[in-house]
């Protein structure tokens, strides 16, 4: 699991997380309005390319279908070690597991106010795969440079201060 990041969970229980994929493009192209972990529905092939690092979600989206929410265009490679008869699709559309309440707010987000949903990562949680979506707000171009414009005079700012 070597690249992971790891951040202390909860009451410095052993519940930890470890990041395995990040969408780190997502806020950038995005202005983040509100975060929800979800789970997944995997397969064991799935589960096993996603611990050796084998997943990518910068690509992916969600969309709410018939009540419930589902991940699309996450590419996860097939798993080395099993055959090709009992592996899995690398795009396949994976299902979210989600509450009821959470689906519904998130379907009236994107329907009545054009908000698009984004998967920020793929974590460990104990033992279990989640992952974190986002919704967001696509940036313009504008919004864009004046955003990087921000972030260069902060760095410009702690380099003046001495600060690291």
């Amino acid at each position: 699991m070597g690249k992971g990041k790891k951040t202390k969970g909860k009451k410095g229980r052993a519940g930890s997380s470890t990041v395995l994929a990040d969408n780190r493009l997502a806020r950038y192209h995005y202005d983040i309005l509100d975060t929800l972990e979800a789970g997944l529905e995997l397969l064991g092939t799935e589960v096993k390319s996603i611990r050796a690092g084998k997943a990518n979600v910068r690509d992916g989206f969600c969309l709410v279908r018939d009540g419930q929410l589902w991940l699309h265009n996450v590419h996860i490679s097939p798993h080395q070690q099993a055959g090709s008869y009992f592996n899995h699709e690398p795009l396949r559309v994976r299902r979210l597991l989600v509450r009821r309440r959470d689906i519904n707010r998130l379907e009236i987000g994107v329907a009545q106010k054009g908000l698009t949903l984004v998967p920020l990562n793929l974590h460990l949680k104990g033992s279990w795969i989640k992952l974190t979506l986002a919704l967001g707000r696509g940036r313009k171009l504008h919004d864009k440079r004046h955003h990087d414009r921000n972030k260069e005079d902060r760095q410009a700012m702690r380099a003046a201060l001495g600060r690291p």
